[in-house]
């Protein structure tokens, strides 16, 4: 039994039969919403530009959007992405980030184009990747070129609640959930694989499968957390059990 407040989040994977190559398909399972409601005091007015509205905190189901925040890729030797490939798009809108969690591969374009009617800036200190696009208004965009995998948090200068994330990954396989918690990651050729899972508030989660065996795998990463949202360790779990146990 977890303690009071956990919050756990449960990723099945199974793959469905091929003979070459298989698509890896799952579900992801959240029974309490991992992120804390967003809530920003409204501005009134910038240096640049008119007041724009703080797009509201208006989700109906917020498990929905958890899942929808889960990515989903299959870590492997670095390839980057082809040169032909469209660049991805991050979206200043609203005075949010649209998406929060986007996922490319390495060596993808990201080209983030202000939508709003004011400034806005884009910047990241990651160690992955930094940089600072400056600040910009309506109507125009600027392209950055993400060649290195690992975890891209980018933030805006002129408004501190607009933050997201950008997992940039090792392998052409990665999606992210979508809000009923399915995903598939087709084409994977035979072979064994990590498949790892990713959650901004929860973190890294991995487990291994296996591609072209008899019949069909399932795996489950369960992602236990605080009431403050924090991970509870293996330990912690196994004491928070036997006090239960004990009463």
């Amino acid at each position: 039994m977890l303690t009071r407040g956990a919050a756990l989040l449960i990723i099945s994977l199974t793959l469905s039969a091929g003979l070459m190559a298989e698509s890896i398909e799952g579900t992801v399972v959240v029974r309490k919403r991992l992120t804390r409601r967003r809530v920003t005091a409204a501005v009134p007015i910038y240096e640049r530009g008119p007041a724009v509205e703080l797009d509201a905190d208006t989700e109906t189901d917020p498990i929905a959007f958890e899942r929808a925040r889960v990515a989903i890729y299959v870590e492997g030797q670095p390839a980057k992405a082809s040169a032909d490939q469209a660049a991805a798009v991050m979206e200043q809108l609203n005075r949010r980030f649209a998406p929060e969690t986007l996922v490319i591969q390495a060596g993808s374009k990201v080209s983030f184009p202000n939508l709003d009617p004011i400034f806005h800036n884009v910047f990241s200190l990651s160690g992955v990747k930094s940089f600072d696009l400056g600040n910009y208004p309506k109507g125009d965009t600027r392209v950055v070129t993400f060649p290195e995998p690992g975890i891209v948090y980018v933030n805006c200068h002129l408004h501190s609640n607009m933050t997201a994330a950008i997992v940039v990954t090792p392998t052409r396989w990665f999606t992210k959930a979508d809000r009923e918690g399915h995903f598939v990651l087709p084409d994977v050729p035979m072979g064994k694989y990590t498949v790892v899972a990713w959650h901004k508030t929860a973190g890294y989660f991995r487990q291994q499968v296996q591609v072209g065996a008899a019949g069909n795998a399932s795996v489950e990463f369960l992602i236990p957390l605080d009431e403050n949202g924090h991970k509870i360790e293996h330990q912690e779990l196994a004491a928070g059990a036997l006090e239960t146990k004990k009463r």
